[in-house]
């Protein structure tokens, strides 16, 4: 079984805007929404109670809720419920109203075809890194597609080293308490990865990570009026990591430039 995800919003997401009270009720129907992951597609009270941390019957009523608002689609035979296609033309309506995807999917795409590399842009959701855009076109053939919408680890890639760079030092240290209690045996020699990664980035702009086997990246912050996204390059290569960051560190920080400026003239038109 997926193991649960953290659901404290103390722990795991920034500061609620605004200063009314927050709705609870909103926030449980939202973490069961948030249960459902690839390879979970049909999830049980019993499993959504699990990995949202609410009662049995606090679930089975509102994911009845979530029915009625279409949202959910109930399989009776199976016992379980599903993401229904309305969520789906949330994702579209999203993807298609972005505004940092309009400017940055066709430099990215630029990029991507010119070096034959893959480029990606990422936004931080709690203690993970959710692709916004990823253009595929390595050199090498990979066995790992990567996707909008698919969520990467924070704490391993480059993407969200990148992001842990901007982040405040309070939140920094509570997202480190989540990694620590998901890596235990590995936090330490991590620590000191994500802790030269942050250094690298405020002192050169970037960062550079290998998660993968044979897979290579370079993050930087692209810090928008509206949000801080990270945008990655990566190839699938047996070069060194220091042959990678020195033929795609300058078209990396190029790239996040030219969103910048374009970014820029759209607000100023």
């Amino acid at each position: 079984m997926e193991p649960v995800m953290p659901t404290d919003p103390k722990r795991t997401s920034p500061d609620k805007p605004g200063t009314s009270p927050a709705n609870r009720s909103l926030e449980r129907g939202v973490e069961i929404l948030r249960a459902f992951r690839p390879g979970s597609d049909l999830l049980g009270n019993g499993e959504l109670a699990d990995r949202t941390g609410l009662s049995r019957a606090t679930v089975s009523r509102l994911s009845q809720t979530l029915v009625g608002m279409g949202l959910l689609q109930q399989e009776p035979l199976r016992k379980g419920y599903r993401l229904a296609p309305a969520v789906l033309s949330l994702a579209h309506a999203m993807r298609s109203g972005s505004t940092i995807l309009q400017v940055a999917a066709p430099l990215m795409r630029a990029l991507a075809e010119s070096k034959r590399i893959n480029v990606g842009l990422a936004a931080p959701d709690r203690d993970e890194m959710v692709y916004l855009e990823s253009i595929r076109y390595s050199r090498r053939v990979a066995f790992r597609n990567v996707v909008s919408g698919q969520r990467v680890p924070m704490e391993l890639t480059s993407l969200g080293h990148a992001h842990l760079a901007t982040c405040s030092t309070a939140r920094r240290k509570a997202l480190y308490e989540v990694f620590k209690a998901r890596r235990s045996t590995q936090w330490p020699l991590l620590l000191g990865e994500i802790e030269r990664s942050i250094t690298r980035v405020r002192e050169s702009g970037f960062c550079a990570a290998s998660w993968q086997p044979e897979v290579v990246a370079l993050a930087t912050p692209v810090n928008t009026e509206e949000a801080c996204y990270s945008l990655n390059v990566s190839v699938s290569t047996v070069e060194s990591m220091e042959a990678v960051v020195a033929a795609l560190s300058a078209p990396l920080l190029e790239l996040r430039d030219a969103i910048l400026s374009a970014m820029a003239r759209r607000v100023n038109a």
